[in-house]
């Protein structure tokens, strides 16, 4: 099935809600005027079968607690095994409020003050956060750019990992920003290093869907048995199905003893309760989201083609080729600017606000992440204006 068969060409203003996206929390106060090209998420209306499901809820008009239907965990299973062959056994399932959260978890349940935990920057910003916040070391395993494609530096998460002070590696399964979805043959060296050192790993796997055709998305709790004792996965449909502000998450935990102590956490954190309108939202999309996905991947890799078509004309700027995702990762060092000075030139003179690059690390000095989860019309408007600013 196309995006032809859905109207993702549709003009919605964000700013009719506090969206994030547009609002000046984000662009600034001066920023009414810029293509919000930032926050990750999409301009797309959430699938009908989500609205309808949302909608007969709220005609039902009681909203005092509810426990969790019956239906969910298999709409959830049944989905994994169908589109990523990974079959999950109901009972590792927790519910959490969003990815971020299981992650803060795992990092304070499974290591110590001041242990440290890997990243493989440029990476989500948010790792950052989370590792300060919970007093752990960050400890970089950056990956490398070679012939315009991300690598993992394995040598160098062989040496972080030989050292007991680092328990756990926060891996993001597909990758935020760089696009990469990573193979199965990757990941399996990663398993291997992490399980003879007793690295935990705790996989960040929210873009799971958000991959190109040509490109499989591996969980990696699927490489083995043992593997799957050694990792916590978190998941979430908020990005696939555009559904972030009304959506939890759920993570998966396969060994007996940390799934245990996750639930007590959350239990003493009073984050195990269950929100009526997420339930149905996560039901619907998983049950009956597949068409939409389809499309709207396929109308997103549309827009990738009109960025890369654009930008061959423009040797000043080069894209990194993604594999998923609705992000691009897109590589300004030819211009030679300061950080500050790209900013200014992208916001001032582009109309673009995109994220910075340095707010994944050191290592994105020189790029921007651009999301083109938008309509192809903005799209082409925005790349117009980037072009005249470049030309100019």
């Amino acid at each position: 099935m196309t995006s032809s068969v859905f109207n993702f060409d549709e003009e919605i203003d964000r700013r009719e809600v506090p969206a994030l996206k547009s609002h000046p929390i984000v662009l600034g106060k001066d920023g009414i005027d810029l293509f919000p090209a930032g926050v990750a998420d999409m301009d797309f209306r959430a699938p009908q079968v989500v609205r309808d499901a949302m909608a007969q809820r709220l005609e039902h008009g009681v909203f005092g607690y509810e426990a969790v239907s019956s239906d969910l965990l298999p709409a959830i299973c049944n989905w994994f095994s169908g589109r990523h062959s990974w079959s999950i056994d109901p009972s590792y399932i927790l519910r959490a409020p969003n990815v971020l959260n299981s992650l803060a978890v795992a990092a304070s349940l499974f290591t110590d003050l001041g242990d440290g935990i890997i990243v493989q920057p440029p990476v989500f910003f948010d790792f950052y956060d989370i590792i300060a916040e919970n007093h752990r070391k960050l400890v970089s395993n950056p990956l490398i750019l070679r012939h315009g494609r991300y690598e993992m530096d394995f040598a160098g998460l062989q040496e972080l990992a030989a050292d007991p002070k680092n328990r756990i590696l926060f891996l993001c399964n597909p990758h935020n920003p760089v696009g990469r979805v990573w193979t199965r043959q990757e990941l399996q060296r990663v398993a291997q290093i992490c399980r003879d050192n007793d690295v935990l790993v705790v996989s960040d796997e929210i873009h799971a869907d958000m991959t190109f055709p040509s490109h499989n998305y591996t969980p990696f709790a699927t490489l083995s048995d043992a593997d799957a004792l050694n990792t916590i996965t978190c998941i979430s449909p908020a990005k696939s199905f555009n559904i972030a502000a009304c959506c939890s998450s759920f993570t998966i935990i396969a060994d007996k003893t940390k799934r245990k102590a996750f639930q007590a956490e959350n239990s003493r954190l009073t984050v195990n309760k269950n929100n009526a309108f997420a339930s149905v939202a996560m039901q619907a999309a998983y049950k009956d989201g597949g068409p939409w996905i389809d499309a709207v991947l396929d109308y997103i890799q549309g827009n990738v083609s009109l960025v890369r078509e654009r930008l061959a004309v423009l040797p000043q700027v080069d894209m990194i080729e993604p594999e998923g995702t609705f992000l691009l990762w897109l590589d300004f060092r030819k211009m030679g600017l300061e950080p500050d000075d790209l900013t200014s030139f992208l916001r001032g003179r582009a109309k673009l606000a995109v994220t910075r690059g340095t707010a994944f690390g050191e290592e994105g000095r020189g790029f921007a992440r651009f999301n083109v989860a938008c309509t192809r019309a903005r799209l082409e408007a925005a790349l117009d204006q980037f072009e005249k600013a470049l030309k100019e």
